[in-house]
């Protein structure tokens, strides 16, 4: 990857980016933004300021170049900007300098993050054991900017096109590896990510990354590329490993990226279950298959198989294989005690795992494994989103719940729920209405315009009586309505009925890993 420009490494970045950070970006109503910003810095950053707010200037500029039909020996250029058309660069740069002030002031404000998170990683660099594999891995250049893709080629509106509209793209992805430190990757994420105006979650620990991201389908090629060149991923990672659905940057409401103990929460150690012994996978033909054979059997209580949706039960309730035992447990980090107690649910039998892009079965096949209970684990890898992209009118019926603001994606036409007020066939989840509670609720058109748009009666109450009481600020974890679901389920039989309450917001998973 092109190494981008950096001013004297002897000046303090992280001063100035001190200093910057308090500065309010959303407001772009300033008189002369770039004074404004200016007198924000003391005279030891002012020029990082200067450096970065040339660098700003001169970037803006070169996307609005029009390329010549005459041979690429000419030295004659053509600038476009605001449907005028620019002969020279002096009218080029006056026209920016005096019409696209906030522009350049939001990109120098860009490039003086992305400068003190290269500042930060290289302090961390040099200060780490000289044999640290990372260093080994990265001989030619430890710095952030390193491994950023030159994007200069490129018109801005080519990078940002899937914020707002349905251009866009939304990557799900993880890579279980031994990540020595972690630290680095996330500061080398989060200027990648903010590189290429891609919004999202990332998880990253010594175990390796869980992220889901949107952006342009320029942005995630791009990602997609960067990830499989990186020399920590690149042995690990292949084209395949990466889920594409329709969306964008609009899908998420910020970039969040974090150093955690285990890149989907299971709530145990990877000391003590490690990723290293997972399932057996399968492909999705060959899962199908399995699939198929089980549910020709005349009595599935009685087979020796038992098909194990993983996810949380909001997520099964709108979409499942045939079949399934789907647990009505609201966290992943619930699973291993679930496990534990119905462990004699699964003796003596083929456990065929599933989840929505694979991260779950990892860990969660790990940990059924030990138990020393099973004839055979199995998980389906890449989980249903891939199965999916193979099989849409296969043994899957219903949406596949995704953890972003879209809430669901649909392959078929199938609805396996229905509206928790008059039972009619739904599976669109709409976050209760009632601005402190967190949870999800399936309320029909029809009951929507009756007004019955929170998750209970309770919490409905609550919505008509907000405007006469203070605001809250804090969030429920639990709400009145959900407070009577046991924490850890008993099986009594593996086809249990599926519960119709609302559904708890989402709060954890594997495919849009929360930072909390």
């Amino acid at each position: 990857m092109p190494s981008s420009t950096s001013p004297d490494q002897g000046d303090d970045l992280e001063t100035c980016i001190l200093r910057f950070s308090d500065l309010d970006l959303k407001y772009t109503s300033l008189i002369n933004p770039s004074s404004s910003l200016k007198a924000e810095l003391d005279g030891s950053t002012k020029k990082k300021y200067s450096f970065a707010k040339k660098k700003a200037f001169a970037l803006f500029v070169k996307t609005k170049e029009v390329p010549t039909k005459r041979s690429f020996e000419c030295k004659e250029k053509l600038w476009k900007c605001c449907q005028q058309l620019f002969t020279d660069q002096t009218s080029i740069h006056r026209h920016v300098a005096t019409q696209h002030a906030d522009e350049i002031y939001h990109q120098t404000a860009s490039i003086l993050k992305q400068l003190a998170v290269t500042s930060s990683a290289s302090k961390s660099l040099s200060s780490a054991d000289e044999k640290n594999p990372l260093k080994e891995c990265l001989p030619h250049n430890h710095e952030v900017s390193a491994w950023l893709p030159d994007i200069s080629c490129f018109n801005p509106d080519e990078l940002i096109s899937g914020q707002g509209n349905e251009e866009g793209e939304v990557l799900l992805y993880y890579c279980y590896c031994d990540l020595e430190d972690p630290r680095w990757i996330c500061a080398w994420q989060t200027a990648l990510c903010q590189h290429l105006h891609l919004t999202g979650k990332i998880r990253i620990a010594t175990e390796g990354i869980n992220g889901t991201v949107g952006g342009s389908k320029l942005a995630t090629r791009l990602y997609v590329e960067v990830m499989l060149s990186f020399p920590l991923f690149k042995d690990d990672l292949c084209k395949d490993d990466f889920k594409t659905s329709k969306g964008g940057a609009h899908c998420f409401p910020e970039l969040r990226v974090g150093v955690f103990e285990e890149i989907v929460p299971m709530g145990i150690s990877p000391k003590k279950i490690s990723y290293k012994k997972p399932g057996i996978h399968l492909s999705p033909s060959e899962f199908h298959k399995e699939v198929e054979k089980f549910l020709s059997q005349a009595n599935q209580e009685q087979s020796d198989t038992i098909l194990l949706d993983c996810r949380n039960f909001y997520e099964s309730k709108i979409g499942r294989f045939q079949g399934c035992l789907a647990p009505d447990i609201r966290k992943f980090s619930y699973f291993p005690s679930y496990v534990d107690k119905n462990l004699e649910l699964f003796r003596e039998k083929r456990v065929l795992m599933y989840c929505t892009g694979g991260i779950r079965c990892e860990r969660g096949s790990a940990y059924l494994k030990a138990k020393g209970v099973c004839k055979a684990v199995f998980q389906l890898k890449g989980g249903i989103h891939k199965y999916l992209e193979e099989f849409p009118d296969g043994f899957y019926k219903g949406k596949l719940f995704v953890f972003d603001e879209r809430y669901a994606l649909s392959y078929n036409s199938d609805v396996v729920s229905e509206c928790s007020y008059c039972g009619a066939q739904w599976d669109q989840y709409k976050l209760c209405s009632t601005l402190q509670c967190r949870q999800l609720v399936l309320t029909c058109a029809a009951c929507q315009g009756q007004g019955f748009t929170a998750c209970c009666v309770t919490c409905q109450d609550k919505g008509s009586r907000k405007a006469s009481g203070p605001m809250q600020d804090s969030f429920k974890e639990e709400c009145e309505c959900t407070a009577r679901r046991l924490r850890i389920p008993r099986e009594l039989s593996w086809h249990v009925q599926r519960p119709v309450s609302p559904e708890p917001g989402p709060d954890a998973a594997e495919d849009g890993p929360v930072l909390a």
